[in-house]
């Protein structure tokens, strides 16, 4: 059983200590097979984009001895080329003064590792003068890995982020002018910003972010993890059926795709996962969603639409600091993901956005109903676990008791005055990740009601009123919402909720069981 490779993103040491490899050299391959020249690639934090550019950058090097027992091995020809590996990660960046020396600092090391003396001054005229110097003996092999982390750990700070953007300009228009003396570029990043000549410049820059021919060059497919962690799931079958351990990790870490068609599972938590033998949101602790969320409340992003979230092909290109786009963001930044592909003519198409799986969709609508309430994320797990009692024992007036107990402790200030909508989501929210099928705004024939709940043994049919309950209940009776659902088999009870704006809370709320 071979070591898991958490936290290894050097290819030669996966390869040389005898950790987990999962061979991804065939779809490597296909950039060279395609004949290309200059790639842009988008993946979330922690999806291997690192590991990538180390195995880019062994193969231009020519190491042809790593990949032995590879796909590649006897595919290609073994050519040696300079290679300028730049890694944003770990570099400092607060400034623009530190980015410049950060970017002297990658371009020096380059040069060192080549045994060049640099005789320019300044970070872009280095990077330019490195590339030529390379270049005398065979063409140079350009690796950028994280391209975007000046901007995107900055995002919060539009100052710092515009000028580290600028400063970035400046040093990617150097590639520009070299493309005589390059053989392959290929760069990663989270986002994929507007008004950096990396994408402005380069016409002929390949973006294979949502390229179907490259959607599975990051993550696990499905058949990768039946295959190389064989020995780890025959071990978890000693504990429990094998295939509902299968079923159980597909629900929680698979469910990424940037095609519509093929989906992977997220690598950090599938390894985190093999190696604590228990579920955990690993890939979302590791990062900080406080300016998403803050986003989502602050552009009135409706989040009972995100797991169902209709775009067109522009959210997919270049990401504009002053124009903040969320959905985009969250796209980008791995929160959601392509559910669906629908072609609207062949020129143009629809994509479907939602979660990719559990653990984004818990652990976001957590901290997005904590932004809202207030509450801290523990006080949110005993909320939503008395809340999934009540319902399933159709306690209905502690349902309610709960709610209006959470709403009375959320702050004044935090209330949007004259918005009936900001209930609704606290209470989506909650319904959410108690775990119970909930609809919102669900279409029939006579209109749209709020919600519908479907536990093992009733259907709750709820419309919520800035006004009286009896109000929201005419409401469901008058435009016979819950006809679709009186073939069921199960008791169908409609509740009007009203709230009271003067209060900040619910008023009342009125049940009725509907029979046919």
């Amino acid at each position: 059983m071979k070591k898991l490779p958490i936290g290894i993103q050097t290819f030669s040491s996966l390869i040389e200590e005898n950790y987990l490899y999962i061979d991804k050299t065939k779809n490597i391959y296909k950039l060279f097979a395609e004949g290309g020249k200059y790639y842009f690639l988008s993946r979330p934090r922690r999806f291997g984009k690192s590991l990538l550019i180390s195995t880019l950058k062994e193969i231009f090097s020519g190491n042809k001895e790593l990949f032995k027992d590879l796909w590649l091995y006897d595919k290609i020809q073994w050519a040696k080329h300079p290679v300028i590996h730049l890694d944003f990660l770990g570099m400092e960046y607060g400034s623009r003064a530190e980015l410049i020396k950060s970017l002297e600092f990658m371009v020096n090391q380059n040069a060192q590792n080549y045994g060049i003396k640099l005789k320019e001054k300044g970070y872009d005229k280095k990077f330019n003068e490195l590339i030529r110097q390379l270049a005398k003996k065979e063409k140079v092999v350009i690796l950028i890995d994280e391209y975007d982390k000046p901007i995107i750990n900055h995002i919060d700070k539009p100052e710092i982020a515009m000028e580290n953007r600028n400063t970035l300009r400046t040093f990617y228009e150097t590639i520009k002018g070299a493309d005589e003396f390059l053989e392959f570029v290929f760069i990663t990043g989270v986002s994929k910003f507007s008004k950096v000549s990396l994408f402005s410049g380069l016409n002929n820059l390949d973006d294979i972010t949502i390229d179907e021919t490259y959607s599975t060059m990051l993550g696990y497919t499905q058949e990768e993890l039946l295959h190389y962690f064989k020995d780890r799931l025959d071990a978890l079958a000693q504990e429990g059926e094998k295939e509902q351990w299968l079923q159980d990790i597909k629900t929680w870490y698979n469910g990424y795709s940037w095609d519509g068609k093929n989906f992977v599972y997220n690598p950090y938590s599938v390894l985190l996962f093999f190696q604590k033998r228990r579920f955990g949101n690993y890939w979302f602790e590791t990062g900080t969603t406080t300016f998403l969320i803050k986003a989502i409340k602050k552009y009135h992003v409706d989040v009972t639409q995100l797991e169902h979230y209709k775009a067109g092909e522009a959210i997919f290109e270049s990401f504009d600091i002053e124009r903040m786009n969320v959905a985009s963001l969250l796209f980008q930044t791995g929160y959601l993901t392509i559910r669906e592909v629908e072609l609207i003519d062949r020129t143009r198409r629809l994509y479907i956005l939602s979660y990719p799986n559990q653990e984004v969709k818990e652990s976001l609508l957590e901290h997005i109903l904590g932004e809202f309430s207030a509450c801290f994320a523990n006080d949110i797990s005993v909320i939503v676990h008395e809340l999934k009692k009540t319902l399933n024992e159709d306690k209905i007036d502690k349902f309610f008791e709960i709610l209006k107990s959470l709403f009375a402790k959320i702050p004044y200030d935090m209330f949007i005055k004259e918005r009936e909508g900001y209930y609704q989501t606290v209470i989506y929210l909650l319904l959410v990740l108690i775990g119970i099928d909930i609809n919102t705004e669900v279409e029939t024939n006579t209109g749209r009601l709020d919600a519908v709940i479907e536990t093992a043994a009733y259907i709750y049919i709820m419309e919520f009123k800035m006004g009286t309950a009896e109000s929201a209940l005419k409401q469901i009776r008058d435009k016979k919402y819950y006809q679709p659902y009186l073939t069921s088999g199960k008791p169908v009870k409609l509740i009007g909720v009203g709230f009271d704006r003067e209060e900040r809370n619910i008023k009342d709320f009125v049940l009725h069981r509907q029979s046919k």
